[in-house]
């Protein structure tokens, strides 16, 4: 399939496509007019990619799924690499979680304080 293709079929676009592709995260095969061509495979590491953006990973941090994919996997998250890369975005996620929740009850009291100076 052709760049476009690749791009309705994965919910993206040609312009982000390329971006993978200069990334490493996606190669392309030249036809012999020199377009781009795609293959499921591909469908899926884009699929893969896209997914794991949506829940806040890097483009940087998609690299272990891709190259799950890359390895003949049918699944981007079996591979160790993967497994790791959730561990980690998941204590990323727990510290600011913390950071939030702490900022909540400092401006909680805050407002309790003026509530009570005021009247309310």
């Amino acid at each position: 399939m052709q760049i476009s293709e690749l791009a309705e079929q994965a919910g993206t676009t040609p312009r982000a496509l390329r971006f993978y592709e200069q990334s490493g995260l996606l190669t392309a095969v030249r036809d012999q007019r020199g377009y781009r061509s795609y293959d499921e495979r591909d469908l899926a590491v884009v699929r893969q990619i896209r997914s794991l953006a949506d829940i806040g990973f890097s483009l940087d941090e998609t690299r272990p799924f891709v190259e799950c994919l890359r390895a003949g996997n049918s699944c981007g998250d079996v591979c160790s690499g993967s497994i790791e890369g959730y561990r980690r975005k998941l204590t990323e996620l727990d510290a600011a979680i913390a950071e939030l929740q702490a900022a909540r009850s400092k401006i909680s009291a805050a407002l309790d304080a003026v509530d009570q100076h005021a009247g309310y």
